[in-house]
């Protein structure tokens, strides 16, 4: 379900953006960009540095927190598969698959207001 604009835009407005923090909240993850926020309401998995980790296995919050600083270069999405984002070498993956989530929704993306503080009067996106 897309809310708000095409369901590819909200991926394009993180191209060239900085993963600014990782949240870890009871039982989702967000990785925020100084305004967007995409939260991972299945649990993501990814490569980084070569490895492979998948949450909440051990070892896989140390993995996440090195994506801070991390500029998005690309992303695919495939609503019935995966949301991933591309960081050179390292990717970020949300599982879409209705197998994969705790519920309806596997993942949130809430867009900027016109100040640039992530709201969903900039948009908000439900996969």
């Amino acid at each position: 379900m897309t809310i708000a604009n095409d369901s590819d835009d909200p991926l394009q407005l993180l191209m060239g953006l900085e993963v600014s923090a990782v949240s870890f909240v009871r039982d989702y993850v967000e990785l925020h960009f100084d305004g967007p926020i995409l939260r991972a309401l299945s649990d993501p998995s990814g490569v980084y540095g070569g490895r492979e980790w998948h949450f909440p296995a051990t070892g896989s919050l140390e993995f996440m927190r090195c994506y801070i600083g991390k500029t998005v270069d690309g992303y695919e999405l495939d609503p019935d598969r995966i949301l991933a984002l591309n960081f050179g070498e390292h990717r970020f993956v949300i599982p879409l698959d209705s197998d994969s989530g705790g519920g309806p929704e596997a993942a949130h993306m809430v867009g900027v207001d016109e100040s640039g503080r992530a709201s969903v009067l900039g948009g908000m996106w439900i996969w």
